[in-house]
């Protein structure tokens, strides 16, 4: 990954994959690491100087940020960080436990046959708590809902999932929020087992324990006040 930090002497190693997308995770790497903060700009001509690649893929990287709501465009000021809270998890956390509750529906029968990805998932998450791997509790909490919603084999369902920016918004209220996954991680047991042992009530499952993070969210912050 190529660092804001490190100016390249040529586009090469942003070329393996489309630009947007190699530039968007550089700029979410920088709002997760504070180099931007709530409220800074981002100068979309001094992100492509750094990068040296054209303004073009960088506004279409700005872009995407925006549509996910972490940043917003000021007249005549150009692109900024939103100021994010406990108020914008209230918000995508509800749609995203609804996707999760079909998602776990439609999963269900299959999963209940292989169960082998979710396994995987859990067993990771449990290496990356016990090492302290935030990063890592991050990755492999996200990638369990993922294979859930990937196992409903409903493409429409998936791309609106992925739409929300799950695993961006899960890293920001982690990083910016203080939410903690570890606390998560029998959840995600939980509900392997239920998914295991055909369990009907799967789906509230998944949906409550999306729901739980924002609770949790609220609670946290509630008492830093």
């Amino acid at each position: 990954m190529v660092e804001l930090s490190q100016k390249p002497g040529d586009a090469s190693r942003l070329a393996r994959n489309p630009l947007r997308e190699q530039i968007r995770r550089v700029l979410v790497d920088g709002l997760l690491s504070g180099r931007w903060k709530p409220g800074e700009r981002i100068v979309e001509r001094r992100v492509a100087a750094e990068l040296n690649v054209s303004q073009a893929p960088v506004r279409e990287a700005l872009r995407e940020l925006e549509a996910l709501r972490l940043i917003e465009s000021v007249p005549n000021k150009g692109a900024r960080v939103r100021d994010f809270g406990v108020a914008d998890m209230a918000e995508i956390y509800p749609v995203r436990a609804g996707l999760e509750l079909v998602a776990a529906r439609l999963a269900a029968p299959r999963l209940a046959e292989d169960i082998r990805p979710l396994e995987r998932e859990v067993e990771a998450l449990r290496r990356a708590t016990a090492a302290g791997d935030v990063d890592g509790e991050i990755k492999h909490s996200v990638e369990f809902h993922r294979e859930i919603v990937r196992a409903a084999r409903n493409s429409v369902l998936l791309h609106t999932w992925e739409s929300l920016g799950v695993e961006v918004w899960t890293a920001l209220s982690v990083r910016w929020l203080n939410m903690e996954l570890h606390a998560k991680a029998a959840d995600h047991r939980a509900i392997t087992e239920a998914f295991r042992n055909r369990d009907p009530h799967v789906g509230q499952m998944l949906s409550d324990h999306v729901l739980n993070y924002v609770q949790a969210a609220l609670r946290s912050h509630d008492s830093a006040q």
